[in-house]
């Protein structure tokens, strides 16, 4: 029996977007069985326990291996990413334990790895199955990691200090190096040297799938898969494997308690296109004083609002940033703003459904943290974006949305506040992207690429194809 196995990162994101990713390729090869290993890390991430069963439930033909659980201390760490980092060393060996049945009973295809799984790529050699990487972010941001070894070997400073020296590659806005995803601003951290490590390793794959689609990233595309990326664009010295641009890939199962959650019932009575949606990810916390800035900046505006809080982040989340009780809106709000934007705003504690929300006939626009599934989501659904990046490759992501593909207007925060954004700021935003000729134009142009992701994804579309030669791929190997 034909089989593959996929490897996510154990955070709920990249879990559900490697599931979706296992329900495209049943769909291209329904005969295939598909394993999907998870591993118990020692920090919370946020339950998967129930989306894990109603998949097992629905697609008999996707199983999950839970790998058994590495003794480590969380508390000798410096932080939640040096934790996972580690982990995926230290579980490596029940990876290649769980490789080795599977390959006994199975004929296995190909090993899928997520960016931050490559110790893995070893025992894929081992065992001579072709690993190819599921890149959970955009083409643009893969040239990116593909060049940071490059930049990191040919500069000396840290990145974080590197405000005006700027990304060098063909066609790319501006980017200055300072904006690289956080774990790489300090050279001499632990967790700087593995990112470089896990981007060091792409080239070593048997190919690289991606979760966008072609025309969205036009530029990154050509670069990634022309002649030019063979003569050291990317890669110095080395070639560039083959990229597949599969998506968007969005979820498709039903979000628990969704068309029940009170926000839902709230925008079923403001006019179409009328509400600015905010939220900021699972990872997106604000500090209150930002959340008072928020506040003040769309009382203000005049705009109607759907903003989904979390509690402030405190000393004891950092080794576990997903256990976060409800936010007292009373004690991390301004006095009587709730009384005083009842009328045309709701907040909602700590979650939304965000994927309903963003499909509802009354949302006119998103402020985003410009997380990867985030922006495809908000492209899907054909509503503009404000661009709030936070963490990781985010502040990539902004860049891209704002400078080349234009989908989104800028949120800009004030360095010398410690990177606060101001309440003037946010008014601005909101004001400009639900009320402005440049916010429609935003809004026109995300319509014509969530036609054109609607295209790809069509028999025939540049993503099926992709998926085709992916799966032909798996054969000659």
């Amino acid at each position: 029996m034909e089989s593959i196995v996929l490897y996510p990162a154990p955070d709920r994101g990249h879990l559900i977007s490697t599931v979706e990713l296992a329900k495209l390729i049943l769909s291209q090869k329904p005969s295939l069985t598909i394993h999907i290993i998870v591993i118990n890390p020692p920090i919370k991430l946020g339950s998967t326990a129930p989306y894990i069963s109603a998949v097992s439930a629905t697609v008999p033909s996707i199983k999950f291996h839970h790998l058994p659980t590495v003794s480590m201390d969380p508390n000798s760490y410096p932080n939640s990413l040096a934790i996972m980092f580690d982990h995926f060393r230290l579980v490596n060996p029940h990876v290649a334990d769980l490789l080795r049945s599977l390959y006994r009973d199975f004929t296995v295809r190909c090993l899928i790895i997520d960016l931050f799984c490559f110790p893995a790529l070893e025992i894929a050699s081992e065992l001579n199955i072709p690993a190819y990487y599921f890149f959970t972010s955009g083409a643009s941001c893969l040239a990116v990691f593909l060049h940071l070894p490059n930049l990191y070997e040919t500069t000396s400073q840290n990145f974080n200090d590197l405000h005006t020296t700027f990304l060098n590659l063909p066609d790319f806005p501006p980017i200055p190096l300072s904006h690289m995803p956080v774990p790489i601003l300090f050279r001499n951290n632990p967790e700087c040297l593995y990112f470089i490590e896990c981007a060091a390793n792409l080239k070593k794959s048997a190919g690289i799938i991606v979760n966008s689609f072609e025309s969205l990233e036009q530029k990154a595309v050509k670069l990634l898969s022309s002649s030019s990326s063979r003569e050291g664009f990317c890669i110095p010295d080395s070639t560039v494997p083959p990229v597949y641009c599969i998506g968007p890939l969005t979820t498709t199962t039903s979000q628990t308690g969704a068309n029940m959650h009170e926000c839902m019932t709230w925008l079923d009575t403001q006019p179409s296109r009328s509400v600015v949606f905010l939220c900021f990810g699972s990872m997106g916390l604000l500090s209150k004083q930002q959340l008072q800035e928020i506040a003040f900046g769309l009382e203000r505006s005049q705009q109607r609002f759907l903003w989904v809080v979390r509690n402030p982040p405190s000393d004891n989340q950092s080794k576990d940033p997903m256990n976060q009780p409800d936010p007292d809106l009373d004690l991390v709000l301004p006095s009587g703003f709730l009384d005083r934007t009842s009328s045309r705003g709701l907040v909602v504690k700590s979650w939304a459904p965000q994927v309903t929300v963003l499909s509802h006939i009354s949302i006119g626009g998103f402020v985003t943290h410009c997380g990867w599934n985030s922006v495809l989501e908000s492209i899907l659904a054909g509503v503009p974006m404000v661009a709030w990046p936070l963490y990781a490759e985010q502040k990539l992501n902004k860049a891209f949305l704002v400078e080349e593909l234009k989908l989104a207007l800028p949120m800009n925060s004030e360095p010398e506040r410690g990177e606060l954004v101001s309440a003037a700021e946010v008014e601005k935003r909101v004001i400009e992207l639900m009320d402005s000729e440049e916010g429609d134009s935003v809004r026109k142009r995300v319509v014509k690429k969530r036609d054109e992701a609607i295209a790809a994804l069509s028999h025939g579309g540049s993503s099926r194809v992709a998926l085709a030669k992916l799966a032909e791929s798996w054969v000659r190997n």
